[in-house]
């Protein structure tokens, strides 16, 4: 018999990555695949970013909305609770083996609690990591203590959540499923981008994702003020900015984007969001790649782009040399950009590392979903450290 597992995607965070996970489960004939989406997918500021998933041909078998409109702290509260239940509902009615969530928002935590309360096995992929300047640091601990098989990007990832108390036999190194896609998509040429993205993109294209820094409003605050000074002062060239999620800020950070753009005409676009392909072949193309983004940790370095990591946010990742780090003042920010468009920072991106894994996540993932025992799944137990207690 098929092993039913459903995938849970709430924003275009978690479903980038996850995309490679749902091919290789969906070409899978030993596994029914169902798909729950939710959040920022269903909100049309944030670009109806479903439509990218029904574009992809991935059927999706329950829509549940739940955000409420505002980014307040109870409003992001708020739509927690309704996802729970709107969740609760959907597990309820597909009744799969198995749940899969990736990542660390509250989207994820909400249906990570539906399941718990469902007693629904639950897989997460990309727990143990920090990002000391996001309350989704906090999230991503508690749903990793939620789960019961856990697939981790790197070894030190592996052995922290371990360190949480969880069963190393269930806890799977396989890399970051987002490096599959960088590995294996075909990626659009410079002209066909332009026109994707409707704007020449003349020298140095610069793609910007900035987010909330929710645990550090303030450093929040000063970086998009620091990063839009900064971008002002660059001379020539094309900015191409994401928007930023639905987290405590955003709707803050958005109009001081609108409002740079109307400073700078033909020189800066705005997308809600660009789906998977149009953003990495933007990564790839970018001559840096600016902001708070994991995909500047993450994805830039795997496509030989250089990146600026501004603040906080990611604070804890481990970075790859073409990933330069800043604080959030302007002159920190320009100071950053510029080395990293100069030729040597370009030569160092050219040869620079993943820390992420080898872009094989989504076979390593499927192979253990189909084949790890559930029995028993739900019974877990805290494993101490080797030594603890002495």
């Amino acid at each position: 018999m098929a092993r039913r597992i459903c995938v849970f995607t709430g924003s275009r965070a978690d479903y980038g990555p996850l995309t490679s996970v749902l091919r290789a489960l969906s070409n899978d004939s030993g596994i029914e695949l169902r798909l729950l989406a939710s959040g920022s997918h269903l909100v049309a500021q944030q670009g109806m970013t479903i439509d990218t998933i029904a574009a992809d041909g991935f059927p999706v078998d329950a829509y549940v909305p739940m955000v409420v409109a505002g980014d307040s702290p109870a409003s992001l509260a708020k739509s927690f609770g309704l996802g729970v239940i709107g969740y609760t509902e959907a597990l309820d009615r597909i009744a799969p083996d198995i749940l899969v969530v990736l990542g660390d928002r509250y989207e994820v935590l909400a249906a990570a609690v539906a399941a718990t309360f469902l007693r629904l096995p639950l897989a997460h992929i990309c727990g143990g990591e920090i990002t000391a300047g996001s309350t989704d640091e906090s999230m991503r601990h508690a749903i990793t203590k939620l789960s019961h098989l856990h697939f981790t990007a790197n070894t030190e990832f592996s052995r922290r959540v371990v360190q949480l108390g969880e069963d190393p036999q269930r806890v799977h190194t396989v890399g970051s499923p987002g490096l599959d896609s960088v590995r294996t998509m075909t990626l659009l040429d410079r002209d066909a981008l332009s026109a994707a993205l409707g704007i020449e993109l003349d020298a140095p294209t610069i793609a910007v994702t900035y987010h909330p820094a929710t645990a550090d409003p303030a450093g929040s605050h000063a970086g998009i003020r620091g990063l839009l000074t900064a971008l002002d002062r660059v001379r020539g060239g094309s900015f191409v900015f994401t928007g930023p999620n639905v987290d405590l800020g955003g709707t803050s950070i958005e109009k001081e984007i609108r409002e740079f753009n109307a400073r700078h005409p033909g020189r800066t676009v705005i997308h809600p969001s660009l789906g998977q392909t149009i953003y990495l072949s933007l990564v790839k193309h970018a001559d840096v790649v600016v902001g708070n983004s994991s995909s500047a940790v993450i994805e830039a370095p795997a496509l030989g782009t250089p990146s600026v990591n501004i603040g906080s946010r990611q604070q804890g990742r481990p970075t790859s040399k073409s990933t330069i780090g800043c604080g959030e003042t302007s002159e920190d920010i320009l100071a950053a950009i510029q080395q990293a468009l100069s030729p040597e920072h370009r030569q160092v991106a050219r040869i620079a590392e993943s820390q992420y894994g080898d872009g094989y996540a989504a076979a390593r993932i499927v192979g253990i979903l189909k084949t790890t025992s559930l029995d028993g799944a739900f019974k877990k137990h805290f494993v101490d450290l080797a030594g603890d207690g002495d």
